[in-house]
């Protein structure tokens, strides 16, 4: 009774006063009506809390989410199931489901006098702009009587979680690099005949050239297979982002931080269903996920990069680190994405550059990001040093389209293979 008592209405209170001040009145000037007047505005909230409180809820709740996990801009539905396990009807329910305001307005279901074993679904969808984890839940319902003189309200206990993965766009097909690659067009011609501890085979694809065909395992296992010539290192790529605070500028969705998460995101993404084992770095040399992820051709293949890459936040750390000591033998690709890179961090990157011969990098002109831009380049400090390190360096601001720049990327490499050969 005092729990609902102190849940009284904006109107119930005024009842209240009403009453106390007629009861008060009625006593002292002797006026019976007045004082029975004041009687009956009192009782009228404490029935409306008798009521709310006889009728105590008794409601289970499922909460389902499909799909738990969404892309930037992309929607899901959450479905919530109801079940009156009360004895008797419910009264008038207000059922408002607590969600983050960066996946939608908070919904609100009005239910009214739900008999015993009544069930119902009722959906809402929730999108969002930015990337992250987000929490849906708990429940609170909001018991009131018909009157509008007392709302009491609880909560459910459950929660569900969705997550917000960034932003992912295709990449155009490019030539890597036809010494390292190790997949397609781009394989190496040493291995194009195979020996016996290099050929693997697989079952044949519609597409594979017939050139590939291993035709003693086709025969040995009564169907066709092709050749996989592949090093252990051939099909790995190690994708680092620098993901520093102070190397990047702007805020929120339109910040250069953003950009290249979904640069890595979509880099990553691009690589995995090309058949790298794949693996992402952050500027302080963590392995971001669990590690390498295997390569693979459909989105669920991707789920966990994409994850990690959802709750990648700014660090605070002012140098940049480099690969971890289990992971320097480990050759292969190696994309970066870097912001305003300083002095101080060229060694990393050379320690980079130097660990694999194949590097890459994406580097942002986080001026143009700027609201308050400095002095403008033609390219970023930084170009030029990582391709004198080595790198294949292509600029980025944030009008560029991402299927550009890797299609610069793609030039890159191919006059840095020529100039190779010609050398």
């Amino acid at each position: 009774m005092r729990t609902a008592l102190g849940s009284l209405t904006l109107r119930g209170r005024a009842f209240v006063s009403a009453g106390v001040t007629a009861v008060l009145c009625g006593l002292v000037f002797s006026l019976d009506d007045l004082s029975r007047m004041g009687v009956f505005l009192l009782s009228l909230p404490l029935l409306a809390a008798a009521l709310v409180i006889r009728g105590r809820h008794k409601l289970a709740l499922v909460r389902s989410v499909s799909p738990l996990r969404i892309g930037v801009g992309q929607s899901a539905e959450v479905s919530l199931h109801l079940r009156n396990e009360g004895r008797g009807p419910t009264g008038l329910l207000l059922l408002e489901e607590q969600v983050p305001y960066s996946v939608g307005t908070r919904p609100r279901f009005v239910l009214d006098r739900m008999p015993p074993t009544w069930e119902r679904t009722v959906s809402y969808r929730i999108r969002s702009d930015v990337r992250g984890r987000f929490t849906l839940g708990p429940v609170t319902v909001r018991a009131a009587d018909p009157f509008g003189l007392v709302e009491l309200d609880r909560a459910f206990r459950s929660t569900a979680t969705v997550t917000v993965t960034p932003k992912v766009v295709a990449l155009p097909p490019i030539s890597l690099n036809g010494s390292w690659t190790g997949s397609g067009d781009n394989r190496p011609r040493d291995f194009a005949g195979g020996s016996a501890e290099d050929v693997t085979v697989r079952e044949y694809r519609r597409g594979d050239d017939l050139r590939r065909v291993h035709w003693r395992a086709s025969a040995h296992a009564g169907e066709l297979m092709v050749r996989r010539e592949e090093q252990p290192w051939q099909s790995r790529a190690t994708v680092f982002i620098d993901n520093r605070a102070h190397v990047h500028r702007g805020s929120g969705a339109a910040s250069s931080l953003e950009y290249a998460v979904s640069a890595a995101a979509s880099i990553a993404a691009h690589l995995v269903q090309r058949g790298f084992r794949t693996r992402l770095l952050s500027a302080s040399g963590t392995s971001l996920g669990e590690g390498w992820h295997e390569a693979g051709a459909t989105a669920t293949d991707t789920g966990p990069l994409l994850e990690a890459l959802a709750v990648l936040a700014p660090e605070t750390a002012q140098r940049l680190d480099a690969l971890g000591p289990d992971e320097t033998h480990a050759r292969g690709l190696v994309v970066g994405i870097f912001g305003d890179l300083a002095a101080t961090d060229q060694a990393v990157v050379n320690r980079l550059r130097h660990e694999t011969p194949n590097a890459i990098a994406l580097v942002l002109d986080v001026d143009r990001w700027s609201r308050t831009p400095g002095p403008r380049h033609e390219e970023p400090p930084g170009l030029r040093s990582l391709t004198a390190s080595g790198w294949r360096a292509v600029a980025a601001g944030p009008q560029d389209p991402l299927p550009s720049k890797w299609r610069e990327v793609g030039v890159a490499v191919r006059r840095s293979t020529a100039g190779e050969r010609v050398s």
